[in-house]
């Protein structure tokens, strides 16, 4: 047992450690546990993978070299985040979540320093996430294993001549355009494309690019990766790729690939990055409490996984609330943290005309999606308006959202109940 840990204290366990489950923990510290009648007498609990929390949106960029981003704000300490709760109050677990036994009511923890910890929960919140396909492309495991995948990747860029992004999503085509501006440069204005980039850096989506936004604005974004020599191959898919495993596994990150489409027509990667979308890091339960997607079943409106019981929720990318989108992630958590707090005081037998009704969440279902092209330009809207190429670099794409991140790691964001 943890020294800070006391045998009847009642656990609030989240489990992951980037934007839902930091800011939902912090959320619960700071507005949950203060309104509970008798509250040292509950402890919350954050399980992370990884020590530490990244700006994952800011991989595409990245992964080229650590001079793009202060490493200070890139990753930061999860504990470190949480020193100003009172010692028993709060705890933090480096560790995984591998099974969750929801009609006892534990969750076990492989905890990275080795062993299995089994907890007895009073609530939790599942906030693990999704995986990347390319491990260069988020904290697929802890910030060691990024760490020396992106070291390994810098170390052949250099000698790549051909490089093969599978996936027209934001993820491919953030990850096109910074390659292509490093490694080709920039047309000039008054030509439509690169003529002979030294390196051929080509997209294969299964469909068109940018999916999520109006063809008008994915176009513009085409006219842009053209000028960083970026070429796309569109409506076909990647069918077989040689090595099996080659960019997926981290020991094949940089191995030279053979792709076959399903034309027939084979391509030649030095480098194969696939970035065609996400798994759910939902292993760990039973698939009865799964969508077909894989995501945690989810009430769209409470974000109570009411299938495993009661005080179990889910938010961010493991959960079917909403789009995966870091904008839904900040939208919930003030609504999961009222649900919470209304359950809370219900279980400690406050009646229910004291605690008020449940409060509803609603996704913001407008095209809402922003998408930098290199270090200057960039496409996307918000609330359904197409927003000018500067604007979008002004709001995402001179840092990647680093400039959130610092008030949303230390709770600073969520100072007030809202």
């Amino acid at each position: 047992m943890s020294p800070n840990t006391t045998p009847d204290q009642k656990k609030i366990v989240v489990l992951g450690g980037s934007y839902a489950g930091i800011s939902t923990t912090h959320y619960v510290l700071k507005h949950v546990v203060p309104s509970l009648p008798e509250k040292v007498s509950y402890q919350v609990i954050l399980a992370s993978a990884s020590s530490q929390a990244i700006c994952r949106p800011a991989c595409p960029r990245a992964l080229i070299s650590n001079d793009m981003f202060p490493q200070a704000k890139l990753f930061v300490d999860i504990q470190k985040q949480f020193e100003t709760y009172p010692i028993e109050s709060f705890r933090f677990i480096s560790g995984t979540a591998t099974e969750l036994d929801n009609t006892n009511r534990t969750v076990s923890i492989a905890l990275r320093t080795g062993g299995v910890e089994k907890i007895d929960f009073h609530a939790l919140v599942v906030a693990t996430g999704a995986s990347t396909p390319s491990p260069l492309l988020g904290l697929n495991t802890d910030e060691e294993d990024l760490r020396k995948r992106w070291a390994a990747f810098r170390e052949a860029l250099p000698n790549a001549k051909s490089i093969v992004i599978a996936g027209g999503g934001p993820a491919g085509i953030e990850t096109a355009g910074e390659l292509g501006e490093y490694l080709n440069g920039k047309a000039g204005w008054t030509r439509s494309k690169l003529d002979s980039p030294k390196v051929a850096i080509t997209v294969v989506t299964a469909s068109k690019i940018l999916p999520a936004l109006r063809p008008s604005i994915a176009q513009q974004a085409e006219t842009y990766l053209a000028k960083v020599g970026v070429t796309i191959i569109k409506n076909t898919r990647i069918m077989t790729v040689e090595p099996h495993g080659a960019g997926t596994a981290a020991e094949l990150v940089t191995t030279k690939t053979t792709l076959t489409l399903e034309n027939g027509k084979t391509l030649e990667a030095d480098l194969y990055i696939p970035a065609t979308g996400m798994t759910p890091n939902t292993s760990f339960l039973d698939k009865e409490l799964l969508t077909a997607d894989g995501r945690i079943d989810t009430n769209t409106s409470t974000l109570r996984a009411e299938k495993a019981g009661p005080r179990i929720y889910a938010v961010g990318d493991a959960s079917s609330y909403a789009r995966p989108a870091v904008h839904n992630i900040l939208a919930a958590i003030p609504v999961l943290g009222a649900n919470i707090k209304r359950d809370l005081l219900l279980a400690s037998r406050k009646e229910e005309s004291a605690v008020g009704e449940d409060r509803v969440f609603k996704e913001d279902t407008r095209e809402m999606q922003l998408v930098p092209i290199g270090k200057s330009k960039g496409v996307g809207a918000a609330m359904g308006w197409q927003l000018p190429s500067w604007m979008v670099w002004l709001i995402k794409g001179r840092d990647y959202w680093l400039w959130t991140t610092g008030g949303l790691w230390s709770g600073k964001q969520w100072a007030k109940e809202s």
